[in-house]
């Protein structure tokens, strides 16, 4: 087998793992909770008993691993990890090559109302990044933002394209800026969601923000402030987390969904009013059956022991566009063009983090009217 070999994947669950799910999921061990708290202590105990029993019964994998097995999949090794990704060629001869890179705790399922559309103008590479779902579990250390942005460049690359745009939203906009500053000739353009942006230690980053920046910033404060719990426990002992979610699939449940909750839309009062809940089901599914919940942790974990990780990078080169939300994004356009070289941003009402779920339509629109303007 040649290190660079490229080979076909279908996803194939078999029914003694359906069979494990179910059964782990219906002798669930409920925990107790202080009545009144809605969500503010953590997932409340209705909402995911409800949810859990609509994945024991209701929900359909089969249905969800055959639609993900109609777009082409494959699996190649780069620096000794499995790389997972979709690839779907487009009929259009003229067709750019674009990469779409998720976020934690999103995988390539995220994508799957975009890919097909997408592939109208580009021909669509989507990844699940080293740790996930079938890019998992890890091998080895050191899969931290700079590596996987150099194995996705080498992941292009080996699909024969030399030129090609990137689209990344949250963690994954981390990595597609980074594959800009590695390989700044190699890429069209990089469109970014779910953007985070930090002010610098300077006075005036904080002079004249209109009234939705200054949201923004509180929304960054909020998040720095209350809602990293998450970010300490898999930046320090993702080993010790991987125990309980590898154990129990409501554990992985809650551990996921109370992210779709904090990361979707703010105008939505739950998870599942944001995003279809068979495609949060699905992701969810991802992480279980793979037995990922550990691995993908440890981005985490690399990034808090790299000292390089928050450091002050040399501004992107790379034509940049954004789209941002009203109700949930914390970018600011400022400490951004400081950062990447925009050349395109998009305000928009309605969506959060997992906007190719929530707003797809909008998504695809943005895309399209970014990378046009550059060819």
């Amino acid at each position: 087998m040649s290190s660079t070999e490229i080979r076909p994947f279908r996803i194939e669950i078999s029914e003694d793992e359906l069979d494990d799910l179910r059964d782990r999921l219906r002798r669930t061990r409920w925990s107790g909770e202080i009545p009144g708290q809605g969500w503010s202590r953590g997932v409340p105990v209705d909402y995911l008993k409800g949810l859990a029993e609509y994945w024991a019964g209701a929900y359909d994998w089969r249905k969800a691993e055959a639609r993900l097995n109609e777009i082409p999949q494959f699996l190649t090794s780069i620096d000794g990890q499995d790389v997972h990704f979709a690839h779907l060629r487009s009929e259009n001869p003229d067709a750019a090559p674009l990469l779409l890179i998720h976020d934690w705790p999103g995988s390539f399922v995220q994508f799957i109302d975009v890919i097909e559309p997408l592939a109208a103008d580009f021909h669509v590479v989507v990844t699940d990044t080293p740790g996930v779902g079938f890019s998992g579990p890890l091998t080895a250390p050191g899969w931290d933002t700079g590596k996987i942005a150099a194995a996705f460049v080498e992941l292009m690359s080996r699909l024969g394209y030399g030129r090609y745009g990137v689209q990344g939203n949250g963690g994954g906009a981390w990595i597609a800026a980074e594959m800009g500053r590695q390989a700044p000739d190699s890429i069209i353009g990089i469109h970014l969601n779910g953007l985070i942006t930090f002010p610098s230690d300077d006075p005036a980053d904080f002079a004249d923000l209109t009234e939705l920046e200054q949201q923004r910033l509180g929304r960054l404060q909020e998040f720095r402030d209350d809602k990293m719990g998450f970010n300490h426990i898999q930046s320090t002992r993702p080993q010790t987390l991987a125990y309980g979610l590898h154990d129990s699939p409501v554990g992985q449940l809650a551990w996921i969904v109370e992210k779709f909750k904090e990361w979707t839309d703010a105008a939505a009062d739950l998870p599942d009013d944001a995003v279809d809940r068979d495609h949060l089901l699905t992701d969810v599914s991802l992480y279980w059956f793979t037995g990922t919940a550990g691995s993908s942790a440890n981005l985490y974990y690399e990034m808090a022991h790299d000292p390089t990780a928050y450091a002050p990078k040399p501004r992107g080169t790379v034509p940049t566009g954004v789209i941002a939300t009203s109700t949930t994004d914390v970018a600011i356009r400022r400490f951004a063009e400081r950062d990447h070289n925009i050349t395109h941003w998009t305000e928009i009402e309605r969506g959060g983090n997992f906007l190719s779920l929530e707003q797809p339509a909008l998504l695809i629109e943005d895309v399209r009217t970014f990378f046009s303007a550059l060819s």
